[in-house]
């Protein structure tokens, strides 16, 4: 996997994924979207294939843009095409997330393999941040 950072759109799978995304019909976008969080549920008691989780990661980011608090998407690697209304897969996306960053995951070994996991970890706990209705910055809890 090409990777250039820490974020969700900063590697070679992300930017692919999003790719595909913005050939996908407009109305099969969220369904593409809420496909790819659901297949990082389904490895559970499987090893996550990093490239899988790349996928996930930027997913997850994409929903968080919508969301208070959230980030944009990266003007180059993000999507290009417009996105329908992901907030609705908030939980879909925190779960997904929970699953990258638990054993097995072949995208967390890989950064803890880096020695910048904790750099990682950071951003993908902004994403949490953002996602959780009960996080998100400004709110209270």
């Amino acid at each position: 996997m090409g990777t250039w950072g820490i974020g969700p759109f900063d590697n070679d799978t992300a930017a692919d994924w999003c790719g595909k995304l913005d050939d996908t019909s407009p109305e099969a976008r969220q369904g593409l979207v809420r496909d790819t969080l659901a297949q990082a549920a389904d490895t559970v008691d499987d090893d996550l294939d990093a490239d899988l989780a790349g996928e996930v990661v930027a997913a997850a980011a994409l929903v968080a843009s919508q969301c208070p608090g959230g980030t944009p998407a990266h003007p180059h690697y993000g999507p290009d095409e417009p996105l329908p209304d992901l907030t609705g897969l908030r939980a879909d996306a925190l779960q997904a997330l929970d699953r990258v960053v638990t054993e097995p995951s072949e995208l967390l070994e890989l950064w803890e393999e880096s020695g910048e996991v904790h750099l990682w970890r950071a951003d993908i706990d902004r994403l949490r941040a953002v996602l959780d209705p009960v996080d998100v910055p400004g709110r209270p809890s």
